[in-house]
């Protein structure tokens, strides 16, 4: 019998995420009546909002129909509409719990959220049983699905009716065993942008598992008018945005800027609907551009933001519409070194080559590696910080640019009294072409993330270790 006006409460299993839960039915002369699936309620006591797009049903006539054991590339709410269902699920993902077993029994007044990856299987237990479920990707004949055999020895599901008895589709009764069942990868991490700095940072970081897809401009370009059909997103869990469009003072040109916009701001707010829509996690990297210099403390996350150039105005843009993302990274930076041209490898030449150079000293900040900024987003990722913006540069006191060359013209065996400071007003006093103009306080605030664990670098000590590596 159904138990009736059960309190809404969720019990776990021994599989990550697949959650059993009571859901209240209230019952009398007439019949019965239950809230099958209330997402505020659901999601109040813990259930992830994994946005269903399809309801199906399946309906049984007979008691013993048996259907699975299916993985499919979604999650699902699973519940009983009549009659009453034996389930049972193995975790079929990649992982240590590869091969876990639950079982249980489904009536009125239960249901089951099952993660994607999760072989599941139902027999009916009552004539005329119809059971259905929720799913958040529409279904496709072109989804990748993983089996197992519902007799498996290994996971040795006790069926209330015994398969020999049970009704069984042809397709079902031929599913391999668990030692040849190729396992459910976690659903994929994209990295736009892995061309530049950032992205070979994140590619040196994360390395190339199969969930890892890198992409630059010619394999994707996130301006396009079809973004959202050029992917079939729900396969991802996490998009890293670490491109954009960086040359300052270009952007101050017509063209330069219709580029800066596009990157940096239209291609953003494009890529924070199809997060939304899909329930993926956006990492977006942004700059010290947003703020106009002008402040005589470091900038914190939650500052106004003020941005005096084109470049900093369309990244001001971008971070707002990455902010709409239910689920959200802003990675505020400055001073990028990476792998690729950059203000220490020209220092370095110019040091060698015998060059004196003239560098600006009244802009002030903290170098900051890439490989720094890859290591902030994965433990971002890794530890489920909470949502929001987070201010990531090297550690350490603050120098100008022109310590910054001094440093590097005594690291690498050169006289830093080679090196000139001038003012920026001096510095471009002779340039050719639109000058952006550039902030003169560029240091941030690191407390948040080091508030979640998170210790940059002192910056001086990374360039030597940049340095050395060459």
């Amino acid at each position: 019998m159904t138990a009736f006006d059960k309190e809404l409460r969720s019990t776990s299993t021994p599989i990550p995420g697949l959650t059993v839960w009571d859901l209240p039915v209230h019952g009398d002369s007439r019949g019965w009546f239950k809230e099958n699936w209330q997402r505020e309620k659901l999601t109040a006591r813990g259930l992830p909002n994994f946005g269903p797009v399809q309801n199906n049903v399946s309906f049984n006539d007979n008691a013993g129909t048996t259907r699975g054991i299916h993985a499919e590339p979604w999650d699902k709410w699973v519940s009983v509409a009549t009659g009453k269902v034996f389930g049972a699920w193995v975790d079929l993902r990649e992982g240590p719990s590869f091969g876990a077993v639950h079982t249980e029994e489904i009536d009125l007044s239960k249901a089951v959220f099952v993660p994607r990856g999760v072989g599941n299987a139902y027999q009916t237990l009552e004539p005329d049983t119809a059971y259905t479920y929720l799913v958040n990707d529409h279904w496709s004949p072109d989804a990748t699905y993983s089996f197992l055999n519902l007799a498996d020895d290994t996971v040795a599901i006790a069926w209330p009716i015994p398969l020999a008895q049970a009704e069984i589709s042809a397709k079902d009764r031929d599913h391999p065993p668990l030692g040849e069942v190729i396992p459910v990868p976690p659903r994929k991490t994209l990295v736009i942008g892995a061309g530049g700095q950032v992205g070979r940072a994140l590619r040196s970081e994360y390395g190339d598992a199969r969930h890892l897809e890198y992409v630059d401009r010619a394999q994707l370009d996130i301006s396009a008018a079809d973004l959202a059909g050029l992917r079939h997103w729900r396969d991802y869990d996490t998009i890293i945005n670490a491109a954009a469009y960086t040359n300052v003072d270009g952007a101050e040109s017509p063209e330069g800027r219709r580029a800066a916009w596009t990157a940096n701001a239209l291609a953003v707010a494009a890529l924070s609907r199809i997060a939304a829509d899909n329930d993926i996690t956006l990492v977006h990297v942004s700059s010290d551009y947003v703020f106009d210099g002008n402040l005589d403390r470091p900038y914190r996350e939650g500052d106004p933001v003020c941005p005096v150039g084109v470049y900093g105005q369309s990244k001001a843009a971008g971070d707002a519409s990455a902010s709409t993302a239910p689920r959200h990274y802003i990675v505020r930076t400055s001073w990028v070194i990476g792998d690729g041209p950059n203000f220490v490898r020209t220092m370095t030449r110019l040091a060698s080559g015998g060059v004196d150079p003239r560098v600006v000293d009244d802009q002030v900040g903290r170098l900051t590696f890439a490989d720094d900024i890859a290591r902030a987003i994965r433990h971002l990722l890794e530890v489920d910080a909470p949502f929001g913006i987070y201010n990531v540069t090297g550690a350490g006191e603050p120098l100008s640019w022109a310590d910054v060359a001094r440093s590097v013209f005594a690291l690498t065996g050169h006289d830093p009294a080679r090196v000139t400071g001038v003012s920026t007003r001096e510095y471009f006093s002779a340039a050719v072409g639109p000058v952006a103009p550039r902030p003169h306080n560029s240091v941030l605030d690191l407390t948040r993330i080091e508030a979640v664990g998170f210790r940059p670098e002192d910056a001086l000590t990374a360039l030597r270790h940049h340095l050395t590596r060459g």
